[in-house]
């Protein structure tokens, strides 16, 4: 591990190597797993502010869920979260093409909305446990993106460089640019 700024980062982004692979997945880690994405304190607001533009783009089930529980909830783990459709899939996901999409993406693609989706869908397969002094950034192995880790192989991609993007929207070029710093260093030593 290693520290830049505020933040605690994991080797893992660093050495692992990914590349969502959304023809393979289909999105499938929009619709797995026993609670929804995280959302940030700052985001509920957010959520909150756009969901009259998102929800033409949602399914009948998902508004449902959104306007039963709240366009975010608290989960069991008492932070803020995406509701679920009856305790399954996020109430934000929408297909298209054979695929699984996010409805809140959907609507920014289209310039309907200015903000893309909760950052943490937008840094997976990275998570951050926020503590008071620091951010610990870890990269997060799901069997579900098995595709994408042998994509991110192929395609020699680091998980830091793949979630560039997301990396600068939560923490800032300069932040992202020692990062790089880090990583060319951290590759000389190998």
């Amino acid at each position: 591990m290693f520290q830049i700024g505020k933040t605690i980062v994991s080797e893992d982004v660093l050495e692992k190597e990914f590349v969502c692979n959304l023809s393979a997945c289909k999105g499938q880690c929009c619709i797995d797993g026993d609670a929804g994405a995280p959302v940030e304190e700052g985001e509920v607001e957010i959520m909150k502010r756009v969901y009259e533009h998102v929800k033409p783009y949602l399914r009948p089930e998902g508004v449902a869920a959104i306007e039963e529980q709240g366009t975010s909830i608290i989960g069991e783990d008492g932070e803020y979260e995406t509701p679920l459709i009856h305790g399954g899939e996020c109430a934000y996901v929408i297909y298209e093409n054979d695929a699984l999409l996010c409805g809140i993406e959907k609507a920014y693609i289209d310039g309907k909305i200015d903000w893309k989706k909760p950052i943490s869908c937008h840094l997976y397969p990275i998570r951050i446990k926020e503590f008071s002094s620091f951010d610990a950034i870890n990269y997060h192995k799901w069997h579900i993106c098995s595709d994408a880790c042998t994509l991110g192989q192929e395609l020699n991609v680091p998980v830091y460089k793949f979630l560039k993007d997301p990396l600068i929207r939560k923490y800032g070029t300069d932040w992202y640019a020692e990062l790089e710093q880090v990583a060319a260093e951290w590759a000389k030593q190998k």
